[in-house]
């Protein structure tokens, strides 16, 4: 625990202007981003009497080790400043919201030649339209039934549209009248992207126009005696208004608006966001968060609006939001919010009719939301920590493992040797510190030899980060091979830094280059005696040790995990081993294991954990595998690109028959020169032929007939 005065800045060094300030602790990790109107009366805030603060920021200044703030111009530059360093260093004592479920959107792909229209979850994507979130898929499938027949817009596959447009015959919905069919061109791409933009903006809440039109062709239709062309547009203009039945009238005057309603207690929140669209509500979402800091619920609503509005611009922010409680600095944020969407944005609290009612309703959901998700947690986090107390015990611990490492190897009898690194906090899989390793110091099958090496350049990594930040001293005992040895990671290099420059004091490193919003630099230099080293703040791959380390195996390789860290002169983590066969737990030093009972949340725990281990390294495992088998010989011969090996296949018909064909033969297929047909008569007489494949119950040799994977 860190005292807040060994690192508090002189008064006179903290500018009284706008910026953002950043806490990291001792690994040099951002732990908590803020903003400020005047950086030095907010920073002054921390550094009173830690009996003064509140318990969760006293438990955060005491974790951290320095501060650092970068000075802005506005309020709304800090606000965009803080929104994406949250975003990119991810700091644990900052509120941050979770959805409790993803939720569903109907999404309408314009960025592609015919949009099509589907259901998406996750990530959005550049180039997409997207309504909602809808609380069920099926609500959505039911909405886009009822539509289709007005807007026959592609709802199919990439593969269906292909295979459609290779026969010449479309699918079932073409044949109906529910897809326009572009796939056999019976519209052209322009036609069908306007029916595109059309659903769009009925789906916008830009409805009335549509109907109206509707009817009055459906009068035209009639009076001229077209009866079956009346009825049907009859039935169209019924379709779309039993699509509009589906989401009620909320808001008499057909207002855009986002109603976020918060509801709290003293550990949690949860907050529920209404979107209506032309006075009816399109959707709905909701998410969770623990409060790690101390927010009351301006706090909470702008840092809602922060995640909700921080990837959007245009309609996706609407003319209106409503909230319980306004921000720090409203103005500031609805400035912000303007900027994203190009317009005007009214920021308020809703005081009377229409609107308050439907706030009300919101926040009746917040509440409900926020009730469950305690009633969920309540069981899931006592079983938890029932879990760690129970491991604790079981292998002596001094303090339950918060942090759990569980190392698995995998192959295939002995080729493309493979290890799995998963990660466990609180009894949590983070995956984001998942790590997979290639064994590369021998080869063939041996997993104790294995595991040997993979713990050794795991915690070599960890070494190599903690003298870069000087929290480790050599240790005599080690020989210079050890301490000078670089760890090899497969995960790929480091990110490259793109944080603004921080301008308070540092304890080491140079300041990453600025982005975004320059700040002037202000505040003391970093300290130019520490040794250069880029360090942007964000989680560093190997540079946290665990409490508990598991490997997925028994006695063995226990002892192989062990020695790797006495080579190490690493004797503060705890292994432990646990063998599949009787689920028994292997410590380093005991002849017997520990048996935990088969009941014991404790050992179930560590099954799941072993279970995670097991299944990313398999997974891994198959897709070196797989990519090895999909090799070809063609893919050594220098300037031979995909289209032209698939004209060679498809010319012959397989590797083997391409083997066995002459150069004169080799340059028939279009695009190969002569010199190119040397260079893959060469590189395939340089191969060996792969054993002809055997059909196991009948002994037939199958012949090879397609060539794709031949090495």
């Amino acid at each position: 625990m860190a005292d807040p005065s060994s690192y508090r800045p002189k008064p006179g060094q903290i500018p009284d202007s706008p910026g953002v300030y950043k806490f990291r602790d001792e690994h040099r990790r951002v732990i908590y981003v803020g903003k400020a109107k005047n950086l030095r009366q907010r920073l002054a805030n921390y550094f009173q009497d830690l009996a003064g603060l509140h318990p969760r920021t006293r438990t955060m200044v005491t974790t951290a080790a320095s501060v650092e703030w970068t000075v802005v111009s506005t309020e709304v530059e800090a606000l965009q400043l803080e929104y994406s360093w949250i975003k990119e260093y991810d700091p644990r004592f900052n509120v941050k919201y979770r959805d409790d479920k993803s939720y569903p959107y109907l999404a309408v792909t314009l960025n592609e030649e015919f949009p099509r229209v589907q259901v998406m979850r996750g990530a959005k994507k550049k180039g997409v339209r997207y309504f909602g979130p809808y609380g069920h898929a099926w609500a959505i499938r039911e909405t886009v039934d009822l539509m289709l027949r007005v807007f026959p817009v592609r709802t199919c596959s990439a593969g269906v549209f292909k295979n459609a447009a290779r026969t010449g015959r479309p699918c079932l919905l073409g044949y109906i009248g529910k897809c326009s069919a572009p796939c056999v061109g019976r519209v052209t791409p322009e036609e069908h992207r306007e029916l595109a933009d059309d659903f769009c903006d009925f789906m916008a809440g830009r409805t009335g126009a549509y109907i109206r039109r509707l009817e009055k062709d459906m009068t035209a239709a009639a009076e001229e005696m077209e009866y079956e062309r009346a009825a049907r547009l009859r039935d169209d203009a019924e379709a779309l208004k039993h699509a509009m039945e589906k989401s009620a009238v909320v808001l008499a005057d057909a207002t855009d608006a986002d109603l976020i309603a918060v509801a709290e207690d003293e550990l949690e929140a949860a907050v529920q966001i209404f979107h209506v669209r032309g006075g009816r509500v399109r959707g709905q979402r909701g998410w969770v968060t623990d409060k790690v800091e101390n927010v009351d619920t301006s706090g909470l609503v702008e840092h809602a609006l922060q995640q909700l509005y921080g990837e959007e611009a245009g309609d996706a922010v609407p003319k209106e939001v409503l909230v319980p409680a306004l921000p720090e600095d409203p103005d500031a944020v609805s400035q912000w919010l303007a900027e994203r969407r190009g317009s005007q944005v009214s920021l308020r609290i809703p005081q009377r009719g229409d609107k308050k009612d439907l706030m009300a309703t919101v926040q009746r959901n917040a509440q409900q939301a926020l009730g469950l998700h305690k009633t969920k947690r309540a069981s899931d986090l006592t079983t938890r920590s029932r879990a760690l107390e129970e491991i604790s015990e079981a292998l002596g611990l001094d303090t339950a493992p918060l942090r759990i490492e569980c190392f698995d190897i995998s192959h295939l009898q002995g080729d493309d040797v493979v290890a799995s690194m998963v990660v466990f906090e609180d009894g949590l899989a983070r995956k984001g510190e998942y790590r997979r390793f290639q064994i590369k110091s021998f080869e063939g099958q041996d997993d104790v030899r294995s595991m040997h090496e993979v713990i050794g350049r795991r915690f070599r990594r960890y070494l190599h980060e903690k003298e870069h930040t000087g929290e480790w001293e050599e240790n005599p005992a080690q020989t210079p091979e050890q301490t000078s040895q670089t760890p090899e990671q497969t995960a790929g290099p480091a990110p490259v830094p793109t944080a603004p420059v921080p301008t308070g004091p540092a304890p080491t490193g140079p300041v990453p280059a600025p982005t975004g919003p320059v700040p002037a630099p202000t505040g003391p230099a970093p300290d130019s005696a520490a040794e250069p080293r880029e360090d942007d703040g964000r989680p560093k791959r190997f540079a946290y040790p665990p409490q508990l380390l598991v490997v997925d195996g028994g006695r063995p390789q226990v002892a192989a995990a062990k020695r790797a860290l006495d080579e190490l002169g690493i004797d503060d983590i705890a292994v432990c081993g646990l063998a599949k066969r009787l689920e028994e737990v292997w410590l380093p030093d005991d002849d017997d294991p520990v048996v935990l009972p088969r009941s014991s949340e404790g050992l179930y725990l560590l099954q799941r954990i072993r279970d995670e281990a097991h299944r990313f390294a398999i997974t891994y495992q198959r897709a070196k595998r797989a990519k090895r088998v999909r090799s070809s010989p063609l893919d050594d011969v220098a300037g031979l690109g995909d289209t032209r090996k698939q004209a060679l296949i498809k010319h012959f018909g397989s590797v083997k028959k391409l083997r066995q064909a002459t150069i004169d033969e080799i340059c028939e297929v279009p695009g190969i020169g002569r010199r190119t047909a040397e260079s893959v008569a060469v590189a395939l007489a340089s191969t060996t032929p792969a054993a002809p494949a055997v059909n196991t119950a009948t002994g037939e040799i199958i012949e090879e007939d397609d060539g794709g994977s031949t090495t």
